[in-house]
């Protein structure tokens, strides 16, 4: 494994071509853009040999470059990837070493979704990912995967000699980054965690122990097939309703804790002009 010269992944298109190109390294280890990433400990656990790959608008998860060896996966939108229609490129390279960046893969799920040029990327190293229909016949109908589930999957299937690792996966939301409804969240986690439970894919850190377990063994007269199923129609039905309702909610208090925020900020300042 030559990983004196980091390759170039401009041109690239073909599956074989990622699949070939990813093989290269130990570890591939997927960094969503998630509260729970600390990325200079992530980094430390793994070797030079890793390839860390982050996600559309990094600055989620970076406040500095960061050093390792790195591939940013773009997704293509109806206008094109979001970094690009809202001129946000410029902040998202900043944020990787000129060193080991080994540049954009730009990746559509869907017809509708559209890909970009290298131009569009500030002349950054750029190949494209076709997938389009990949997922179509297990996903959940009218719900759109999410690029880090797709990208995780892909590279389960290509069988392939580097350790695939998640890090940051929860598909859950908090005060400052959303989860959007168009992905079916809890479906993916389920699946992933499915993945991870046959070797396919490891997650960073450690998993829950898995509660439904104990209950078969319990009720040992229901088929698996059948309370496995039934397990994840009903998480499913109950996790989109309440993301629905909590995204609502969240949004209705953004300007109070806005407020709040600005408040804290202001309040040391308060605290010594009474002391004066």
């Amino acid at each position: 494994m030559n990983m004196l010269v980091p390759p170039s992944v401009s041109g690239l298109r073909e599956q074989s071509e990622w699949s070939d190109f990813f093989s290269r390294y130990s570890h591939i280890v997927l960094v969503a853009n998630s509260d729970q990433i600390r990325i200079d400990d992530l980094q430390s656990t793994y070797p030079d040999t890793a390839l860390f790959v982050f996600f559309n608008k990094v600055y989620k998860v970076l406040d500095k470059p960061f050093s390792g060896r790195a591939l940013l996966i773009s997704r293509g939108q109806p206008k094109g990837a979001n970094i690009v229609y809202r001129n946000e490129v410029a902040e998202v390279l900043r944020l990787f070493s000129q060193d080991n960046f080994l540049g954009v893969l730009n990746m559509r799920l869907s017809e509708t979704e559209r890909l970009n040029e290298s131009s569009d990327y500030l002349d950054a190293p750029t190949g494209h990912l076709d997938l389009v229909g990949y997922c179509n016949e297990f996903y959940p109908e009218g719900k759109l995967p999410t690029s880090g589930f797709a990208i995780a999957l892909w590279l389960a299937e290509q069988k392939i000699q580097p350790q695939i690792i998640l890090a940051g996966f929860t598909g859950q939301r908090s005060d400052k980054w959303r989860v959007v409804s168009a992905h079916d969240w809890t479906f993916e986690q389920v699946f992933l965690k499915l993945l991870a439970r046959q070797g396919n894919i490891v997650f960073h850190g450690s998993m829950a122990k898995n509660s439904y377990e104990t209950l078969l063994q319990r009720f040992p007269e229901f088929p698996v097939s059948a309370i496995s199923s039934t397990i994840a129609d009903v998480l499913s039905a109950r996790q989109n309703a309440t993301e629905a309702q909590v995204d609502k909610l969240i949004s209705l208090t953004n300007v109070l804790r806005s407020f709040d925020n600005f408040l804290r900020g202001l309040r040391p300042g308060f605290l010594r002009k009474k002391k004066k």
